[in-house]
């Protein structure tokens, strides 16, 4: 899916966080820069975050927690070294309790944070505009990534 615009970028964030489920896992892929803040923040937005709370990169406190329709646990994994970091912070264990769990740089913590993961990679050639391709990895998010082509495909470009 083409994302030239920020707007663009806003839209998919909006239709993820409308069809997203407590305990579902969202994993944001790509390079420094590619836009996984960015999209974290409009699916946060979307899940009725104020606009008064920040969204930020939690590249250094490696987890924010955010009060939306369900509670979101915002996390960015680069840092992370030993999977004894991950298991302390209790991210798979938040799944279970309820929370959408959106993970900058998750992708290779699948399997320890419980599995079945939509993941989003964004990437961008030089001239060319922005690009997610999504996945899934398990059946909950298959039936996301359906309902997300439909909801996509009705209000614009196709995954």
């Amino acid at each position: 899916m083409e994302l030239p615009t920020r707007r663009t970028t806003t839209r998919l964030g909006r239709a993820l966080s409308g069809l997203a489920r407590p305990g579902d896992l969202l994993l944001l892929e790509g390079d420094l820069g590619a836009g996984k803040t960015f999209l974290a923040r409009a699916i946060c937005r979307g899940l009725g975050v104020p606009h008064d709370v920040p969204i930020t990169s939690p590249t250094f406190t490696l987890v924010h927690e955010h009060a939306g329709r369900f509670p979101i646990c915002h996390a960015d994994l680069y840092r992370l070294r030993e999977p004894g970091e991950l298991r302390d912070l209790g991210l798979r264990e938040r799944r279970g309790e309820g929370a959408l769990v959106v993970i900058e740089w998750g992708g290779p913590h699948l399997d320890a944070l419980g599995g079945d993961g939509l993941i989003v990679r964004l990437a961008q050639r030089p001239g060319e505009p922005r690009r997610a391709e999504i996945s899934a990895t398990g059946p909950r998010s298959r039936r996301l990534l359906g309902d997300l082509h439909r909801e996509i495909g009705q209000s614009g470009p196709a995954c």
